[in-house]
């Protein structure tokens, strides 16, 4: 685990210009405090199969810094929350690695599903504050989902920005455009086998 640590070190470094030296961070950065917390639930939860344990530590977490994350959720390396109050990160949600949030995001359901019910994210994914994410949607590598942006049910394609209510891709691979997002691909495998 120590080394998923030092990368998490390591992303707010790279992205926060507000964290002047180490010490500053392990002290004053709540959200690293909270995803050091989570991958411990996480352990205890996935890997060691403790009951109720990691849900109580998940909820004594979200007291203390204003970020909620179930402890089955699967966050990969070098992760970052900036400004952390109010992220919710849903139980079956998955991030990749490199993946910035800023406050008030929420990887949610719909209520609607029963096994996988929460977004999954590639890598170096930023998803701008207050952003909505909900189902078990895929967001590609390298996307940027602008705040405020609500993508329900609606898979985001890689290397997109996507920004607006209901989202909408304005720029893919470096080109402006203006595109509705494609079905989720959940959604298309399902009218495929009626």
């Amino acid at each position: 685990m120590r080394p998923v640590f030092l990368d998490d070190i390591a992303a707010i470094r790279k992205n926060d210009p507000a964290a002047r030296s180490i010490v500053e961070i392990w002290l004053c950065y709540p959200t690293l405090h909270a995803i050091l917390v989570h991958r411990i639930a996480h352990c205890l939860h996935m890997r060691l199969r403790i009951p109720v344990l990691p849900r109580l530590i998940s909820v004594c977490n979200r007291l203390i810094t204003g970020v909620e994350i179930h402890p089955g959720a699967k966050i990969g390396r070098g992760f970052f929350i900036d400004h952390g109050s109010g992220v919710v990160i849903g139980e079956t949600a998955e991030i990749g690695d490199g993946c910035v949030l800023f406050h008030g995001v929420t990887l949610g359901g719909t209520g609607h599903h029963m096994d996988k019910r929460h977004p999954s994210l590639g890598s170096n994914v930023l998803v701008g504050a207050n952003a909505t994410l909900l189902g078990p949607i895929k967001v590609g590598d390298n996307t940027k989902i602008g705040a405020t942006a609500v993508v329900i049910n609606r898979d985001v394609p890689s290397n997109c920005t996507v920004v607006g209510t209901p989202g909408r891709i304005v720029k893919r691979n470096g080109e402006r455009t203006d595109e509705p997002l494609p079905v989720a691909h959940y959604q298309h495998d399902a009218n495929r086998n009626a």
